[in-house]
């Protein structure tokens, strides 16, 4: 029987394993009615796993890719093959390995033997070949990685980091390679994020936000370098006795005279009921390394900005580097209960209920009419069908037990599919190397400055023929899934974000000013973390073609079709025209008939013109129309004089 090992079982400075119940007292003592945490630096996870084990919804973050794995493997909600997966670690272990690798030619004799330096790069190149083969998934290629992490970590010749080694003559070959204890299916109340703290946490919101950053100048990249490149696999070149590679791009502000500036940006932007902050009391030792960045008098001030403040704290011998034992070391817990509105935020904190925005900017879109609807559909709903769903922003925000999303737009339900399918870094990951490709701007990374342009020019100079290169493979490549993910970046690149295809089938939109920014990069983020506990499913089909006998009457359908009045580019060569809008209205009628509730939004009037079909139709069949407060004067409807109105209704027969 393979051994196993717990989340917790890491030598990881500054874990949190020990105040586990600590933690877990003055949540329950003090916090009213936590349902959501985010673990904005995540580390080991063990923090985050505590709040997942009591129920709640977690958010786990952490700017390095060896700490995600773990949290992907022991959490992500996909479903694995246990047995496999053992039966490949007893395969490894039961390996003798000859030939040399990437990390038997650069880390023999340091923080491994020689010997187990090629089991180990042997390893890790066969988990990503098995991953490109299809041999196992996304979870399974998480859970071999976090496997092996966690197994270097019990036999490395070091003190339990990797900033320097121990100097022996002859190391010891001891690697085998264990098997984490993870569950079959993962947990669905998990999210996970591999951000910086200050970007991600202005995307989410959760009744409780735990800051747990980094104390000190000693940076968690350079003491974790090695598990970084093994979790990287990028192969990078490496230097120096230590055996480093570049980190410049994972360098902590919270490790340097700007940790006060980035802490109180982070504070600044959590959107949550209960922000907690795990912090002790080093700043006062005599190695200057050691010392805390930021006082707890800083820490307070900056936490009174958003509310009440209580400070709790608990005598705590912590994990050092080996050199030293802290003597009266005390771990503080700052709870604030905060009072005031975080003034950045995507969703206030008044809301009762979150929003998450589609990053595809469909025409129509109506992620501002949500909380409208909120209050005009029905409060409880077995099934939700959204016909014509666009780029999903209401199917996706529906508390629907199943929610089934329908569309005749075959790329746009491939897109669809994309956010439910892949992690958010998965995505991010397969775009940027597209971006990287094709030589497209990424102002996420480098800013406008960078490529000679600012954000009121746009980016339409620059981007204009690597766009039209991409554009023009797209539309000359068979369907795959690298074809999808190239039309999703064509989509954020295009003229509007819009989709449009010519008579020939080619998607045929312009490049448009903006890229792969941290707006689109937020609303992805929200979006696919929804998706996640959503049941939820994308169909690409007419809307004539659903059979409407499945449903009965705890179902719910909604209806967003083209607008007859619309001059957006679905009704191009008249694509919407009055025999489809007659068509729809009578299937209307008809699901009326079949005793089930509907809702369908379209416009009365728009540029002096109304929709006397519509209106009549609802009269003579005494549906309800409800009027919206929405102003499309800023759409994509174009319209010459902004002065005229344009009254957006909701039509339901109940």
């Amino acid at each position: 029987m393979i051994k196993k090992l717990e989340i917790n079982n890491r030598r990881f400075l500054g874990s949190k394993y020990k105040l586990l119940n600590f933690i877990e007292d003055t949540v329950n003592e003090h916090c009213e009615d936590v349902k959501s945490v985010i673990d904005v630096f995540a580390g080991t996870g063990v923090v985050g796993s505590l709040f997942l084990k009591n129920g709640k919804e977690v958010y786990f973050n952490d700017y390095l890719k060896s700490n995600c794995y773990s949290y992907k493997a022991f959490y992500e909600p996909t479903k694995v093959d246990i047995k496999k997966l053992e039966k490949i670690i007893n395969n490894y272990n039961d390996m003798e390995i000859d030939e040399e690798n990437y990390f038997s030619e650069n880390f023999s004799d340091t923080y491994f033997s020689h010997k187990d330096c090629k089991k180990i790069g042997f390893i890790r190149d066969d988990i990503e070949s098995k991953f490109s083969y299809q041999k196992i998934n996304e979870r399974e290629k998480s859970i071999l990685i976090a496997s092996l992490i966690y197994s270097m970590d019990k036999v490395a010749n070091t003190v339990g980091h990797y900033d320097a080694y121990r100097k022996i003559s002859n190391i010891e070959d001891k690697f085998f390679m264990y098997m984490l204890d993870v569950a079959e299916k993962g947990e669905k109340r998990s999210h996970i994020s591999n951000l910086d703290a200050n970007e991600f946490i202005k995307s989410v919101k959760a009744d409780l936000v735990y800051i747990d950053p980094p104390y000190n100048s000693r940076q968690y990249c350079d003491a974790y370098h090695l598990l970084e490149n093994i979790a990287s696999w990028d192969k990078p070149k490496v230097y120096g006795v230590a055996k480093k590679m570049d980190r410049t791009n994972l360098k902590s502000k919270y490790c340097t005279n700007k940790a006060i500036e980035a802490f109180e940006d982070l504070i600044k932007n959590c959107n949550c009921k209960y922000i907690l902050v795990s912090y002790n009391n080093t700043g006062d030792k005599s190695n200057s390394r050691s010392n805390a960045k930021i006082s707890d008098l800083q820490i307070k001030q900056i936490l009174e900005k958003r509310g009440k403040v209580q400070v709790f704290e608990k005598s705590f011998n912590n994990f050092t580097t080996g050199r030293s034992v802290s003597i009266n070391h005390k771990e503080r817990l700052f709870l604030c209960e905060t009072t005031k509105v975080c003034e950045d935020s995507q969703v206030k904190l008044k809301d009762s209920h979150y929003f998450a925005k589609s990053p595809l900017n469909y025409t129509g879109g109506k992620y501002k009419l949500l909380s409208q609807f909120a209050n005009l559909f029905p409060k409880k709903i077995d099934t939700f069908v959204d016909f014509f769903c666009g780029g999903g922003n209401v199917a996706v925000n529906s508390n629907a037990k199943k929610i089934i999303a329908i569309d005749k737009e075959t790329n746009l339900i491939k897109i669809l599919e994309l956010f439910k399918n892949y992690d958010y870094m998965d995505i991010v990951n397969k775009i940027e190397a597209i971006i990287e490709k094709y030589n497209l701007s990424n102002t996420y990374k480098n800013g406008y400055a960078f490529y000679g342009e600012d954000s009121s020019s746009g980016l339409g100079k620059y981007n204009k023929q690597y766009y039209l290169n991409l554009r023009n493979d797209y539309n000359h490549m068979k369907d795959s899934t690298e074809r999808d993910f190239m039309f999703l970046t064509l989509v954020i690149y295009a003229f509007n974000h819009q989709i449009r295809f010519n008579s020939n089938g080619e998607y045929n939109m312009p490049v448009g000013k903006r890229d792969f920014n941290s707006s689109i990069r937020k609303n992805l983020l929200e979006f696919c973390r929804k998706l996640v506990v959503k049941n939820i499913s994308f169909v690409n089909t007419d809307y004539k073609k659903f059979e409407l006998k499945s449903l009965n009457n705890n179902d719910f359908c909604y209806f967003d079709p083209p607008y007859y009045l619309g001059d957006a580019s679905y009704n191009e060569n008249d694509g919407w025209n009055e025999n489809k809008e007659k068509e729809l209205l009578e299937y209307l009628n008809e699901v009326n008939k079949n005793g089930i509730k509907f809702a369908l939004s379209n416009v009365t009037e728009h540029k002096g013109l109304k929709n006397e079909i519509l209106i009549n139709w609802a009269i003579e069949n005494q549906y309800n129309i409800h009027n919206l407060n929405y102003n499309y004067s800023n759409s994509n409807y174009h319209l010459k004089d902004k002065s005229q109105v344009t009254k957006e209704v909701l039509i339901t027969n109940y």
